[in-house]
C-alpha cells in the first residue's frame, strides 16, 4: 500500500513539473503586438505584386484547415494558402472561419510553378 502511495506522489510531482514547464514555455512564445512598419495588404495585392521573401500582413479569415500546418486564408479580394505552426495560435482561443484574424509572415513565391504561400510568423485576432 505504501509503495502505491509513493508511486502516486511521484507521478503527481512529475505532472506538476510538466505543467510548470509548459506554462513557462507558453510565456516564452509571447509576441510583439504593437505597430508594424509592414503595412496590411489584401490577398489580391500580395498575389499580384508580392516578391519572394517579402514580409506581409493580411487581415481576413482562416476558411479551412488543409492538413498539418496548411490552411486556406481569405479576405474580400481572394484566397491563398498559408502555413501556420501551432505555436503561433493564441492559447485558449477558438479560431474558426468566422473569427477575423491578422496574420504576418514571409511570402514564398515559386516563380516556376506559380505557387504562392504565406509562411505565418504571427497570428492575432483582428478587431
Amino acid at each position: 500500500m505504501t509503495h502505491t502511495k509513493t508511486k502516486t506522489a511521484k507521478n503527481l510531482k512529475r505532472a506538476a513539473l510538466a505543467l510548470g514547464m509548459s506554462l513557462a514555455m507558453s510565456a516564452a512564445f509571447a509576441q510583439y503586438a504593437g505597430p508594424s512598419s509592414v503595412p496590411a495588404m489584401t490577398v489580391k495585392q500580395l498575389l499580384d505584386t508580392g516578391k519572394d521573401d517579402q514580409h506581409a500582413t493580411l487581415r481576413g479569415f482562416l476558411v479551412s484547415h488543409d492538413g498539418g500546418e496548411h490552411y486556406t486564408f481569405a479576405d474580400d479580394t481572394g484566397r491563398m494558402k498559408v502555413e501556420i505552426d501551432a505555436k503561433h495560435f493564441p492559447p485558449g482561443v477558438k479560431i474558426d472561419d468566422k473569427v477575423r484574424v491578422e496574420i504576418s509572415g514571409e511570402f514564398d513565391k515559386d516563380l516556376v510553378g506559380n505557387k504562392a504561400e504565406l509562411d505565418v510568423k504571427r497570428l492575432s485576432l483582428a478587431g
